[in-house]
């Protein structure tokens, strides 16, 4: 290995680099209204494109797998009803899912857009595996392109630098339309919905977003690239949507002082503060808010999280689709061959109840585990021998909420690479890598240009880390290249 490879990069192209990110929206909003920009890898990580075209081939039948799961009302109930006593976020949301399908003769008039990101480790001994579903503010797409762009840029502007900490000088960049392809879907549904009420002019885009969020340019991007395909955007937290929503006729959805909505995308709702509002003084925590929520799915618009969605890409239905034998997954129209697809890549799991916690105390391997429960986003996750102590403090009430999983381990990047993160660089030797898929269908059937295939994500972090959040942990943002 060279000396050069130790070196630090110059100033001149670290300020290069973070003047690029920030110019091009790849960055967070501080408390001041500032940017900062994200933190990133100088070069791209490798993988064998083998593994690659599995993921691509697989990735697109697990989004049709949940699209029907999340239609199979009767299953969600009958399914998920130990978590959600166990679990007060997710008994909440399983009360609205019952809400919105109890009555036969009524179902919800919104229509289905899953936008998903399914995330993947590449583990040493056992190949690609799923580390979650991600169906509500599956977001990130967008710095997923750009993490792409970036690193053709430092290849063109800086090809030695990019040279020399790549990890293979015949790696090819793998491409990336995530930007461009969950816009296109979000479009054609907004079209299709329009095409209902014979109505012509822009579609409308509705963002429900987090108040005083800092994670916003990633949201704008997406924005932006819906306004250059013909479609008017707007933003609201749940707070405001609760008094500027009503009905017009054949169940259209009015916002006040903007009209119509086509598309409604979640940005917020996975967690219990985005329905709270102190100033409503509520008997019951949140109820107005996820009311609001149900009434938004009352109306003929398409709706990306439902709250069947969300049902359905939680742990616990990731761990139940495992353990189910992959014949089953014919209910959900899977042929047998793309059920094994689907099966080959999730990691085993185990439910959390007085066996396996006595399994795992006396015989499990403990560093081959790791502990979840119903969370989204970074920090919910228990490593190791904390497991014991983690499980000696849940009450048996509160073990449907948790399940252990398979610990992944994956490839660390053979080169040392550079992250950059507010504007100064460290060399980190041992960097592993998650990759995630975006896919797109809307009512069961495909919404990209790629087969529902919509580009990926990569965030790498040092192996010694656990949390690989660009937001909530140490991770930083990356793009692929692919070998052999």
């Amino acid at each position: 290995m060279t000396n050069e490879k130790h070196s630090f990069l110059s100033q001149q192209i670290i300020e290069d680099a973070c003047e690029w990110a920030i110019m091009h929206g790849v960055a967070f909003r501080q408390a001041d209204n500032t940017a900062r920009h994200c933190p990133f890898s100088i070069a791209p990580m490798t993988m064998e494109r083998e593994v690659y075209d599995h993921l691509r081939k697989v990735t697109p039948l697990i989004t049709k797998l949940i699209s029907h799961v999340s239609e199979d009302h009767d299953f969600l109930q009958a399914s998920l009803g130990d978590m959600a006593k166990a679990d007060p976020f997710f008994g909440c949301l399983m009360a609205l899912h019952q809400q919105a399908h109890g009555d036969i003769n009524n179902s919800p008039a919104r229509q289905p857009l899953l936008l998903m990101r399914t995330d993947f480790m590449d583990d040493r001994h056992h190949g690609a595996k799923v580390i979650e579903f991600n169906g509500i503010a599956a977001g990130m797409g967008p710095f997923g392109q750009r993490a792409t762009e970036f690193h053709a840029f430092m290849q063109s502007q800086w090809p030695q630098t990019y040279q020399n900490w790549l990890e293979d000088s015949a790696a090819v960049p793998a491409e990336n339309q995530g930007l461009e392809q969950l816009a296109y879907a979000i479009a054609t549904s907004a079209r299709r919905i329009q095409e209902e009420f014979n109505i012509q002019g822009k579609p409308t885009f509705l963002m429900v977003v987090q108040k005083n969020e800092d994670n916003v340019y990633d949201q704008h991007l997406l924005e932006v690239e819906l306004q250059k395909l013909g479609l008017r955007t707007v933003r609201r937290t749940f707070d405001q949507l609760s008094t500027q929503l009503s009905t017009g006729d054949n169940q259209r959805l009015i916002l006040d002082g903007v009209g119509a909505i086509d598309v409604v995308y979640l940005r917020a709702g996975y967690q219990y503060s985005d329905y709270w509002a102190p100033e409503l003084n509520e008997s019951i925590c949140c109820h107005t808010l996820s009311q609001t929520r149900l009434f938004i799915e009352q109306h003929n618009v398409a709706v990306n999280a439902t709250i069947s969605q969300q049902l359905a890409t939680s742990k616990s239905m990731q761990m139940l689709l495992t353990m189910m034998p992959a014949e089953d997954y014919a209910r959900w129209g899977l042929s047998l061959d793309e059920a094994q697809l689907v099966k080959s890549v999730l990691a085993e799991m185990k439910p959390v109840n007085t066996d396996t916690i006595g399994w795992f105390n006396t015989q499990a391997n403990k560093h081959k585990w790791v502990l979840k429960n119903q969370g989204e986003g970074g920090g919910h996750c228990v490593f190791g021998e904390d497991i014991s102590d983690k499980l000696s403090q849940i009450s048996p009430e509160e073990y449907d909420a948790w399940a252990l999983m398979q610990r992944l381990y994956p490839h660390e990047r053979e080169t040392p690479t550079i992250a950059v993160r507010d504007v100064e660089q460290t060399v980190v030797g041992d960097l592993v890598s998650e990759i995630g898929l975006f896919t797109a269908y809307f009512n069961g059937e495909p919404m990209t240009e790629l087969d529902g295939y919509a580009g990926y994500l990569i965030r790498s972090k040092p192996a010694s880390e656990n949390e690989g959040g660009i937001h909530s942990g140490k991770g930083i943002l990356d793009s692929l290249t692919l070998v052999g």
